[in-house]
């Protein structure tokens, strides 16, 4: 008797057994489906080698990008062959207009045009890149159309630029457009550089500056990352997009509109923990390689929004 009760005893953990492995299997299944669950809005992750992309919400819908911009404003510089060792001279023109408008760089500070580049890709200094665009031959007007121009290049089709630093809520761009933008970003080792340095110090006045990176991932050795940029004014929310190696795969990560001010940089980890619970693969791309999203072949995921 007291053998048959331990039987029981025995079928009916093992049963109990089976359906918890059962439940985390299903469990696992749907957290697959449901994707990174992420807080962003808008935000798209296209793996680099592939062209596949892994998780889509919204990508085609143009959203306010903020400081992202700073990424269309160093390649326009970089494309005219402007000398990065030119001195420039900030002025009352450079000033931050819009809100939340901030620099930490004062009138007559001089840097040179590879400074003001570091500055606006690596700590989104709004002077720097504002002086960027006022320095470019025929001015900030010029350089604004040529932002547009470099815009239909890259085929953004569903982007905006109307000013060099992203303080205006009129600077838009879809989440397919900004993988593209991210892309050409990637391809150029200096926008590489700049973007993902940790800290920077310039001489503004009689003292030295240290800068830092907007974006903390930087600093953390678990993560590499070959390009990236942060955005926010009020109208976009926090934004982020990135070139990162996740898991032996090159992706690209876009995510606009994250409310919260560490939002964003939590869905960047959401991503990463998501994506090393997908089946592993072997990139052949080295960072930096160029994702062709005209051609990108949506393999997985689309949110609702």
């Amino acid at each position: 008797m007291k053998l048959k009760r331990a039987f029981s005893v025995v079928a009916i953990l093992l049963l109990a057994s089976s359906t918890v492995l059962a439940a985390s299997a299903h469990s696992r299944k749907k957290a697959d489906l449901d994707g990174p669950g992420l807080r962003s809005s808008s935000a798209l992750i296209i793996d680099v080698a592939s062209s596949n992309v892994l998780y889509s919400r919204n990508p085609d819908t143009p959203l306010p990008i903020a400081s992202i911009t700073k990424l269309m404003t160093s390649l326009v510089v970089l494309d005219a062959g402007l000398p990065l060792d030119e001195p420039i001279e900030l002025t009352k023109d450079d000033r931050s207009q819009g809100k939340g408008a901030f620099s930490r760089l004062t009138y007559g500070t001089k840097l040179t045009r590879g400074e003001l580049m570091h500055l606006a890709l690596m700590s989104s200094e709004n002077r720097a890149a504002h002086a960027l665009g006022r320095t470019y031959p025929g001015g900030v007007k010029v350089f604004v159309v040529a932002m547009n121009k470099k815009a239909k290049a890259l085929g953004m089709t569903r982007s905006k630029f109307v000013d060099p630093a992203g303080l205006s809520s009129e600077n838009l761009a879809s989440p397919r457009d900004l993988a593209k933008l991210v892309a050409a970003a990637a391809a150029n080792p200096v926008i590489r550089d700049y973007s993902t340095d940790h800290a920077h110090a310039v001489k503004v006045g009689r003292q030295m500056l240290e800068f830092h990176n907007t974006n903390t991932l930087v600093k953390n050795p678990d993560w590499n990352i070959v390009v990236q940029k942060t955005g926010y004014i009020s109208e976009a929310g926090q934004c982020l997009v990135m070139q990162a190696v996740i898991d032996k795969r090159t992706v690209v990560m876009v995510l606009l509109n994250s409310f919260g001010k560490y939002t964003r940089v939590a869905d960047a980890r959401r991503v990463r923990k998501w994506m090393e619970s997908l089946p592993s693969t072997t990139d052949t791309r080295a960072p930096g390689s160029a994702v062709n999203p005209d051609s990108v072949r949506t393999r997985a995921l689309s949110g609702t929004g």
